[in-house]
């Protein structure tokens, strides 16, 4: 099916995000899935303030358009304070019309997240994550053990989803398991959108 893709949308505001997100759509793109990376826009505190309808660099926004159409869903946030960052939320929280019409059972989910330290609420943000997902009704899915990298990790990866750890090596660039891990995850999304056909 020619236009079956793999939405892989995410918010990052230091880059680690963004460098999961990449590698994920590694791994997708590896098992033949077309992949579109989106992202939201920042929310200001200053009501005036409107951001403008194309970024000026790095990935296009989000459209519902994207959702609707979209064979799988990887969803990605840094953590702040043990959830989901408030541009993401915001986002998904116009999302109801597709909640009330099911646009998105049925199709594989997947999260992903970034904290500036270890035990910095990766697996609560994920669980939020995973929770606008379920109530979307995705079937979800996580980075099992198979995975030999999640084993082996100092820094980032769950079994809930990929993620990373910026204070392991004070950058926003993976380790090679964060990277592997996330890759490979990619793969496993991408593997089930191919055995579902969706």
């Amino acid at each position: 099916m020619e236009n079956r893709y793999l939405l892989i949308l995410f918010y990052s505001a230091g880059g680690s995000v963004r460098n999961i997100a990449h590698a994920i759509a590694d791994g997708a793109e590896e098992k033949g899935v077309q992949v579109k990376l989106r992202t939201v826009p920042r929310v200001s505190n200053v009501t005036e303030k409107t951001a403008p309808e194309i970024p000026d660099k790095d990935e296009v926004y989000c459209t519902k358009d994207d959702l609707i159409n979209c064979s799988g869903l990887a969803l990605g946030s840094p953590t702040r304070f043990g959830s989901m960052a408030s541009p993401l939320k915001y986002f998904l929280d116009t999302t109801g019309d597709l909640w009330a019409t099911n646009a998105l059972e049925n199709i594989p989910g997947m999260a992903f997240t970034s904290t500036s330290s270890m035990h910095g609420g990766q697996e609560t943000t994920l669980f939020n994550l995973l929770t606008y997902m379920l109530h979307q009704g995705l079937i979800i899915h996580g980075s099992p053990y198979s995975i030999k990298e999640l084993g082996n990790s100092k820094s980032g990866g769950t079994p809930y989803g990929p993620s990373h750890v910026e204070s392991f090596n004070d950058s926003n660039k993976l380790t090679p398991d964060e990277y592997a891990i996330a890759k490979k995850s990619g793969a496993r999304i991408a593997s089930l959108i191919n055995l579902l056909n969706v």
